[in-house]
C-alpha cells in the first residue's frame, strides 16, 4: 500500500482540491473541509458552528432533508459530518460512478441550506449538551480545556452552552453561515477511484470563480497558570484529568510527541495502562492524549476510578510522571512505541475515509502530507534524549493543572490539594 501519490491544485474558484486515486477500488470518499470551528465564534454565538453542521442536513434549495437521506441510501453510501475547534468536515462515501449526484447534493447542502426546522434542531442540540453533561468522561475534557486555555478562543465549548444555543436567532445563524461557510474557502478532498479532472470540472460548474477571501484567524498564545478545579456531579466514579499547554501542529517535535504519547498512555503496553490498570487493577480507563492546534496545543492524561481508589491512583500517576521527566526511555521500550505508532498509521490508511481525512486536514491546516516512508523515518529518528527533554517541558508536574468530576469535593481536595502536583516534582 502506497501513500503520498496525491494531486493538489488551486482552482480558479478559490478552492484547493486534493485527490488520491486508488483505481483498484469501486468507491470514493469525498470531503468538504470548512475553515470554521468553535474558536471562530463570537461569545454570544458559542456553538454556532456545530449548530450549522446539524442544519446543513435539514434541506437545501434543491433537496429536502428526506431527499438528502434518500439519495445517499439509494447510492448505497453514507453521509456524515463533524465539528472541531478549528474546522468542520462534511463527507460522504459512495460508489465511484455516483460522483456527480453525490457532489450535487453535498454542494447544495453547503451553499444553500434552507435552515428548515431550526427550532426543532435547536432542541436536538440542547439534548446533545445534556448528554455530554451526563457523560463525565467526555465533559471533563471540556473542563480541562477551559482551565488550561483560559481566555483563549480554543477554550470555547464545541457544542456551545444552553444559553447561547437557546438565544441564537435564525438571523445570526444565517449571518455566521454567510461569513464562515463560503464555498470558495473550502478544501475539497477525495480518495478512491476518483478522477481529479472530473471532480475539478464538477466543482467549477457549481462555482466558476472565487466569491471572496477566507476570513483570517488571529493567532494568540494562551496565558496558562496551573490550577485545580472540581465539578460536583452525582457520579459513581471520580473522573480526573491532568494537563497543560502542548505543541502547535507545525512544531517539528510533533513526531516526538506522538512517540511519547504512545509509550506513556496511548497503547496497551503503555506505562499508565500497565502500571495503573494491569498491575494494580485500580481503573478501567486510563490514557494520555494530545491535541495540536494552529498556535498551541493541549496535552494530558485521564483516568476514572472509584472514589476510595483516588489516592493510590494519584500516587501511581505521580511516580510515572517523575519517571517520565527524569529517566531516559529504555531502548526496547522506545522501539516498541515506535513500532506501535507505525502500525497504527498503516492500519489507519486502509480505508478511503482515513485517506481522504489525511489529505483534507493536511491541506486545510497547511501541514505537510508525508509518505509512509517519510513518516516512518521521522518516527525512527526520535531519540531518548529528545523524549526526555520534551517530557520535561510538557509533563513536569508543577506545570500541570488538575480537574475532577465527582460527587465528593472534599475527598478530591484532600487527595489533590492545591500544591499537590508541585509536591510531586
Amino acid at each position: 500500500m502506497s501513500v503520498g501519490e496525491y494531486r493538489l491544485e488551486n482552482l480558479p474558484n478559490g478552492q484547493r482540491l486534493v485527490t488520491e486515486k486508488l483505481d483498484h477500488l469501486r468507491s470514493v470518499c469525498l470531503g468538504f473541509w470548512i475553515p470554521a470551528g468553535s474558536r471562530d465564534e463570537p461569545a454570544r454565538l458559542e456553538g454556532a458552528t456545530h449548530f450549522l453542521e446539524h442544519l446543513l442536513f435539514k434541506g437545501s434549495s434543491k433537496y429536502t432533508a428526506e431527499e438528502v437521506a434518500q439519495v445517499f441510501d439509494t447510492l448505497g453510501g453514507e453521509l456524515n459530518a463533524s465539528t472541531s475547534r478549528e474546522y468542520v468536515v462534511v463527507y460522504g462515501r459512495f460508489l465511484d460512478d455516483q460522483l456527480p449526484t453525490a457532489l450535487d447534493v453535498m454542494a447544495d447542502m453547503l451553499i444553500t441550506p434552507t435552515f428548515a426546522d431550526l427550532d426543532r434542531e435547536r432542541e436536538v442540540i440542547l439534548e446533545e449538551i445534556a448528554m455530554v453533561e451526563d457523560s463525565p468522561q467526555d465533559l471533563i475534557h471540556d473542563v480541562l480545556a477551559e482551565v488550561v486555555l483560559d481566555g483563549h478562543a480554543l477554550a470555547h465549548p464545541i457544542l456551545g452552552t444552553v444559553q447561547t444555543i437557546t438565544e441564537a436567532s435564525e438571523e445570526e445563524i444565517r449571518g455566521y453561515h454567510q461569513q464562515r461557510f463560503q464555498f470558495s474557502d473550502m478544501v475539497v478532498a477525495a480518495a478512491g477511484n476518483v478522477s481529479h479532472d472530473e471532480l475539478r470540472e464538477l466543482l467549477l460548474e457549481r462555482q466558476p470563480a472565487s466569491t471572496g477571501t477566507e476570513p483570517q484567524r488571529a493567532a494568540s498564545q494562551p496565558v496558562s497558570k496551573p490550577c485545580r478545579q472540581f465539578v460536583e456531579k452525582e457520579t459513581e466514579q471520580m473522573h480526573v484529568c491532568l494537563g497543560g499547554v502542548g505543541l502547535a501542529r507545525d512544531d517539528d517535535r510533533r513526531y516526538q510527541l506522538s512517540v511519547l504519547d504512545s509509550l506513556f498512555g496511548g497503547s496497551l503496553s503503555s506505562r499508565l495502562f500497565q502500571e495503573i490498570r494491569e498491575k494494580r487493577g485500580l481503573v478501567y480507563s486510563v490514557y494520555s492524549f494530545s491535541s495540536l492546534y494552529q498556535e498551541t496545543g493541549l496535552t494530558g492524561l485521564y483516568f476514572g476510578c472509584r472514589p476510595e481508589r483516588l489516592e493510590p491512583v494519584m500516587e501511581t500517576v505521580g511516580r510515572e510522571l517523575q519517571r517520565l521527566v527524569k529517566e531516559p526511555v529504555p531502548a526496547d521500550e522506545l522501539q516498541r512505541a515506535k513500532e506501535h505508532l507505525k502500525g497504527r498509521l498503516i492500519l489507519g490508511l486502509e480505508s478511503t475515509s482515513s485517506r481522504m481525512t489525511r489529505l483534507g486536514k493536511g491541506v486545510l491546516t497547511n501541514t505537510e502530507i508525508l509518505s509512509l516512508d517519510e513518516l516512518a523515518s521521522r518516527i525512527e529518528a526520535v531519540t531518548p534524549e529528545q523524549l526526555l527533554e520534551l517530557a520535561s517541558q510538557l509533563y513536569r508536574p508543577e506545570r500541570l493543572s488538575v480537574v475532577g468530576i465527582g460527587s465528593d469535593r472534599s475527598q478530591f481536595e484532600s487527595v489533590v490539594p492545591v500544591d499537590c502536583l508541585a509536591a510531586l516534582a
